[in-house]
């Protein structure tokens, strides 16, 4: 009989404890999280009455490749196109929120008397909220369409590519064991560095690969490769000193760009939610009742201090950023928890032996406690922020709301923004790239050449003039390339940029000179053949050049933009919105009619929304059909995808009437058959001498009127404001016999 190893055991134990404990959860409408949580605690080494894993260790790399894929896959959700869409209120709230924290934390470490390490990255513990509770509670609750709603989803996005600034930065503070201002700058600048180095290439490249074998891209084959590319960056994240995670993400953001992003998110689904089990399970693990005893009020106190202290930064950050009060409220008491990336961050000064071991305990009970609390303290931010109101002097509620109107308002573009916008991204992207380029050589080429011939004057000279030959095109983006927008300037903007052009171009000349310089001297250490080849690269660059690299940088910057923009285009070709519908301070909202909504059947005139809700229908979606700004003959129909624009409150009182479901009530009795029916209308009957819309036979038949034969015309599909006449020959689809209990004129069809 064959022998299993402990791994294996081990493994299934863990799924199965964790298959039992999150279908009671389930059941019990609990987040899924804290079953596995407690599933690990059940099969871990400090619970003596059910069997336990036995190798913790192989359980301890499984995890490890669980936290892999839940950055790989947050990767693929990510998207750098959302970040720039969440607009300035998400990025100041998120970045206020988590320096608050990460504060707070750090302080209450220290007035605990605890190390310098444990405070610090208590404080990165505390500092970031759980996507997976927030969006679960949202489901649960039913708030689609809440103003508030986007901002968190906004403040999430922020909060995941801080998060992975911050385990990067802890990395290398758990390494120095300083906390020194210019390491932690380096550090910010070398992670900016990497994750602009290998957007760009991927954009660049992984688009073309993808197209070129799209024929073979399987589904299977599909995962294989993406897979491979996740690890692929891992290991290259992991070679220049970053965390393994960080590669996962930075290659999930990357495949989130190319129009496969979304395939390879579905086909990634189930292999991410088994090792995020094996993940959150081991977490569990670790809990010890005898240690979370011993630290109970330090619990409470953590939990409490979490509550409180992101409730509070995340609504000043949000008020500060230009939100009303409410949004803030709002968004303040749906932020306040912590969960999966506080356990990678314990996991990481664990694994890196810096912190105590009662902190990883500590953080998993924090963690479960605020996981408790999140769904109620949303109930209850709607009357938490009405007491507010009222217990605020109305100078604050006025100060408030000028300050909100301010800061939505669209003043004129400074010169700073505006050179931004126009030199300084393509500046930075393409100074980046040359000095890719220059290190990529200098690393990995210049060893290769010099290892094999052995002569290094020569291979030193022959690989700067290679690293400048392969920089041209760029160099001649920073120095001399036009601006981004030439086509689609204003004649102010134009006549602006005119004016400063003298400044702009000798920065450029300064620029380009300093990245030559850069090149030059990084293969040779003699100052003055540095100096007489910057000079001359300086001087005749343009002439040498100009006519090389303009159209080859002209080439590169047209593919790549046509990789990045590949979905929006796919998009736009299958006629699917990707512009907002929205005003920026106004809250779109979508939802789908149902069978048994009160509007089916009904124009957008008839349905009267916005004389009786105050809403905009900004688009219908049925089906693959797009209606933009439909006019008021436009008929709802089951399953119409409505986009609504207004405030929560009208948003809340239509959601009822769209997606109202059947009751035994609200159902007809089902009595004979249902078909199409005609009927002549008699001088004597209620419905003549009035408009479709207002006669009542749709209601007295249960039925719809799809045609009038009026003195040999037949009128198809007639409008609601129609007057039913005598004699009218009326074609109705409903109800047999309630139809022919109306009179006796009745011929069935």
């Amino acid at each position: 009989m064959g022998h299993l190893s402990d791994l294996i055991l081990d493994l299934g134990l863990i799924l199965m404890a964790a298959a039992i404990v999150t279908l009671i959860f389930k059941k019990l409408k609990q987040p899924v999280v804290l079953g596995y949580l407690i599933a690990g605690f059940f099969v871990g080494p400090h619970f003596g009455w059910l069997p336990s894993v036995k190798d913790i260790s192989s359980i301890t790399i499984w995890a490890e490749i669980g936290v892999i894929f839940m950055l790989f896959g947050l990767g693929l959700e990510f998207s750098f196109k959302k970040l720039s869409q969440v607009g300035k209120s998400a990025s100041i709230t998120a970045s206020y929120e988590i320096l608050f924290m990460l504060g707070a934390g750090y302080s209450v470490g220290q007035i605990l008397d605890w190390s310098k390490m444990d405070s610090l990255f208590l404080g990165g513990i505390l500092s970031i909220s759980s996507t997976t509770i927030i969006v679960r509670a949202f489901e649960e609750l039913n708030l689609k369409g809440k103003g508030f709603v986007s901002l968190v989803f906004g403040v999430l996005i922020v909060e995941d590519l801080l998060a992975i600034l911050l385990l990067v930065l802890l990395s290398s503070v758990a390494v120095t064991q300083t906390l020194s201002g210019a390491e932690l700058g380096f550090s910010a600048l070398r992670l900016a560095f990497f994750l602009v180095v290998w957007f760009l290439l991927g954009i660049y490249i992984l688009p073309v690969f993808l197209r070129q074998f799209k024929d073979y891209l399987s589904d299977e084959t599909m995962l294989i490769v993406s897979l491979g590319l996740c690890l692929m960056m891992v290991i290259i994240a992991s070679k220049v000193g970053f965390s393994p995670a960080l590669g996962a993400f930075i290659m999930g953001s990357i495949l989130a760009e190319t129009p496969k992003g979304h395939r390879v998110e579905q086909l990634i689904l189930p292999v991410k939610n088994l090792f995020s089990a094996v993940f959150f399970v081991s977490v569990g693990m670790m809990l010890d009742m005898k240690v979370m005893a011993e630290y109970y009020p330090i619990i409470l106190l953590l939990t409490v201090v979490t509550i409180i202290g992101k409730f509070l930064s995340t609504t000043v950050g949000s008020i500060i950023s230009g939100r009303s009060l409410k949004n803030s409220v709002q968004a303040g008491m749906s932020l306040a928890q912590i969960g999966e990336f506080s356990f990678i961050i314990a996991t990481l000064g664990m694994t890196l032996k810096v912190t105590s071991g009662f902190l990883y305990p500590i953080a998993v009970a924090v963690s479960a406690l605020t996981t408790l609390t999140t769904p109620y303290l949303i109930q209850l931010s709607d009357p938490f922020y009405s007491w507010i109101e009222k217990k605020l002097p109305s100078s604050v509620k006025d100060t408030l709301a000028v300050y909100e109107t301010a800061m939505s308002t669209n003043s004129e573009e400074n010169v700073l923004s505006l050179l931004w916008r126009e030199y300084g991204i393509k500046i930075v992207l393409n100074s980046i790239v040359v000095i890719a380029i220059t290190l990529g050589i200098y690393h990995f080429i210049l060893p290769i050449i010099g290892g094999r011939i052995g002569i290094e004057a020569p291979i030193d000279l022959i690989a700067c003039g290679l690293a400048l030959i392969l920089t041209a095109p760029f160099l001649w983006a920073v120095a001399v390339g036009g601006p981004a927008h030439t086509a689609v300037y204003r004649v102010t903007t134009a006549e602006q940029l005119r004016k400063l052009q003298i400044g702009i171009s000798i920065f450029r000349f300064i620029l380009g000179t300093l990245l030559v310089g850069f090149i030059v001297m990084r293969f040779t250490s003699i100052l003055a053949i540095s100096g007489i080849v910057l000079v001359a690269f300086a001087g005749l660059g343009a002439l040498i050049f100009s006519r090389f690299s303009e159209p080859i940088y002209h080439r590169i910057e047209s593919r790549f933009i046509s990789n990045l923009t590949q979905n929006e285009r796919d998009a736009m070709a299958k006629n699917k919105p990707v512009a907002k519908l929205a005003p920026w301070n106004a809250v779109l909202a979508e939802y789908t009619m149902t069978a048994y909504s009160p509007l089916i059947a009904k124009t957008l005139q008839q349905s009267q929304i916005k004389e009786e809700y105050g809403i905009t229908v900004a688009m219908i979606e049925r089906g693959e059909q797009r209606i933009l700004a439909p006019t008021r003959d436009v008929l709802l129909l089951p399953n119409d995808k409505l986009f609504l624009i207004g405030t929560d409150e009208q948003l809340m009182q239509i959601k009822e009437v769209i997606e109202r479901q059947a009751t035994a009530e609200a159902l007809p009795p089902v009595l004979g058959s249902f078909g199409l029916t005609s009927l002549t209308l008699l001088p004597t009957d209620p419905f003549v001498n009035k408009p479709i819309r207002e006669c009542g036979l749709r209601e007295a038949v249960n039925g719809l009127i799809v045609g009038i034969e009026r003195e040999g015309e037949r009128i198809l599909s007639p409008d609601s404001a129609m007057h039913l006449l005598p004699r009218d020959l009326v074609w109705i689809v409903g109800d047999k016999d309630l139809i022919r209990d109306l009179h006796s004129t009745v011929v069935s069809s």
